[in-house]
């Protein structure tokens, strides 16, 4: 499986575009704000000859959204995001004033994360985890076989994603890092919704919100 990231629009989200030798591919929180973003992404889907199926969100808020309109008009594709956070699309006019981001043409959801246990392109699949707390309809998407975490804005380097908006719970998410990301390995490779890349066995030793839990738990001797 191969990964490109691009950084885009001024709150500096990461916007993965993810292929396997069939080139199908997929775009993971299609954050391009402006025509110039999105030509970069489409310039790059056209120089690896790449065939896009679907457009897939880790969560709603809306400049991890802002390039999802463009590509579904452009390649025809669906765009897969979980019901539970479908309400931010909504918000998400009044959520990009504050930063001064326009957000007009926000996406209809095609299909229901919710309903799926994994997402496929050409001959590869992304299992979906559920990893609420930042959003309620949070999920991070994991590569097995290439040891590969797309995790959004729930997990960063040395950091976890804001709780103190609506729909965010601090102890939900730290349970969704702590029970569900941590046990996929220390190997795992962390690519996040903002910021550079980690692991997770990084951030078990080193994330002061995770570590400060650990430190608590019975038996835990990194």
């Amino acid at each position: 499986m191969n990964i490109a990231v691009f950084t885009f629009n001024p709150i500096g989200e990461n916007t993965y575009l993810v292929w396997d030798e069939s080139r199908a591919c997929i775009v993971i929180d299609a954050g391009a704000s402006t025509p110039s973003e999105r030509a970069a992404l489409d310039d790059r889907i056209a120089e690896l000859g790449l065939r896009p199926e679907l457009a897939v969100n880790t969560h709603g808020h809306f400049d991890h959204v802002l390039g999802v309109e463009h590509l579904r008009s452009r390649y025809g594709i669906p765009f897969a995001l979980s019901s539970k956070d479908r309400y931010l699309l909504d918000a998400a006019s009044a959520a990009g004033s504050v930063f001064g981001i326009p957000t007009r043409d926000m996406p209809a959801v095609d299909l229901d994360l919710e309903t799926m246990e994994e997402v496929r392109f050409g001959n590869s699949a992304l299992r979906i985890l559920r990893t609420p707390g930042h959003t309620p309809g949070g999920v991070s998407f994991f590569d097995p076989e290439g040891r590969v975490l797309f995790t959004g804005d729930t997990l960063f380097r040395e950091s976890i994603g804001r709780t103190d908006l609506e729909g965010g719970d601090y102890p939900t998410l730290v349970r969704s890092i702590l029970d569900v990301l941590l046990p996929l390995g220390d190997d795992v490779t962390v690519r996040p919704g903002h910021a550079e890349a980690t692991t997770l066995g990084h951030e078990a030793l080193y994330n002061p919100f995770v570590v400060e839990v650990l430190q608590h738990q019975v038996g835990y001797n990194k």
